[in-house]
């Protein structure tokens, strides 16, 4: 079964198309490393909990939007080789620049996740 990499983050809400472009110029390094799918949600309907939710999860301000994110892999391998290079590859580099611009990244969470059940119509 695939490997998701998820990702919840704050985006300046004035900064969604900052975001958006970032996003999309990070697509096809993805894919070169090997991603099957990388899909970026915005913020719609996000209703506050009662004892947690998805807003005090990042420490959502008043100027921000909450991310959700993720990126689907054949495997946890391949994920990790993507990680590692992140530390050796400039790409990246120019790519986080970009992004964290509209993003306090200290806020994010992220983490790995191993498919257990996958249905599509």
């Amino acid at each position: 079964m695939t490997y998701v990499s998820g990702f919840l983050l704050p985006v300046k809400t004035d900064q969604k198309e900052v975001y958006l472009q970032a996003a999309k110029k990070s697509w096809p390094l993805f894919k070169e490393y090997g991603a099957l799918a990388q899909v970026e949600t915005w913020g719609d309907d996000v209703p506050e909990g009662k004892i947690t939710d998805f807003k005090r999860a990042v420490k959502l301000e008043n100027d921000e939007t909450v991310v959700f994110s993720w990126i689907v892999w054949p495997d946890k391998a391949t994920n990790d080789a993507c990680t590692a290079a992140m530390e050796t590859d400039d790409r990246w580099k120019n790519m986080e620049a970009d992004m964290m611009d509209s993003v306090d990244g200290k806020r994010m969470i992220f983490g790995g996740f191993e498919t257990i059940f996958d249905a599509r119509a």
